[in-house]
């Protein structure tokens, strides 16, 4: 109940607090190429309940007419300048606080991905449900960040990332969340979604050698 207030609460007063980002960004998406200025996605919630992901459109039209549903990469060719802009300050997932208010998502929780897609470097295109783990992960709300978006880079593999999913989901708390979000605020300060090994070290030392001590006990077991 508590994370259910904290989430309604800080959700409202980013949407107030960002209505001239709003109107600024959707104005520059708009008189860029005419297009729309959301990107409405199918994406996985908890309980494997599909809702409508709900995010400032960074791509050109049209982005997956010929390769279909695909992971983006790290420097995407389909990806616009604005766009690019958008996603290292992380601004283009600023209409999601939209869905934490509907109860899609949490601000700290598994990421939420697509029902199918092909990964980066592959042409086969995938099920997320046919991942070990993906069911466990759906009990939770997924949110804007979490501990596999922090501490693993983007191009970890899904197994990986699912594991560290699992492990904030066993032990998750309050206070692991608000540590969890002001970690997401330095990450977009500094322009990097992830905390790799060689930045924050003495920030995220301590977490990523607990979580890694577990489940290297777990796999042991």
């Amino acid at each position: 109940m508590l994370k259910i207030i904290f989430d309604s609460l800080l959700a409202l007063t980013g949407l107030f607090l960002s209505l001239p980002l709003f109107l600024f960004i959707s104005a520059v998406i708009k008189n860029s190429d005419g297009g729309s200025v959301f990107y409405l996605q199918d994406r996985v919630g908890r309980n494997a309940k599909i809702f409508k992901g709900l995010q400032f459109r960074t791509m050109i039209l049209d982005a997956e007419k010929k390769s279909g549903a695909i992971q983006s990469p790290e420097n995407d060719s389909r990806v616009t300048k604005f766009g690019r802009v958008l996603r290292i300050s992380a601004m283009d997932e600023l209409p999601q606080l939209i869905n934490i208010l509907k109860g899609d998502m949490s601000f700290v929780g598994p990421r939420a991905l697509r029902p199918a897609e092909k990964e980066v470097g592959s042409d086969v295109e995938r099920s997320v449900f046919e991942y070990p783990g993906f069911m466990e992960r759906c009990k939770v709300r997924p949110g804007l960040t979490g501990v596999a978006q922090i501490l693993l880079p983007r191009d970890a593999t899904r197994e990986l990332k699912f594991k560290y999913d699992i492990w904030y989901i066993k032990h998750q708390s309050f206070w692991l969340d608000l540590y969890l979000i002001f970690l997401s605020f330095l990450v977009t300060f500094r322009g990097k979604w992830e905390i790799r090994e060689d930045k924050f070290k003495g920030l995220v030392r301590g977490l990523k050698e607990r979580v890694d001590k577990d489940l290297g006990e777990k796999n042991l077991a």
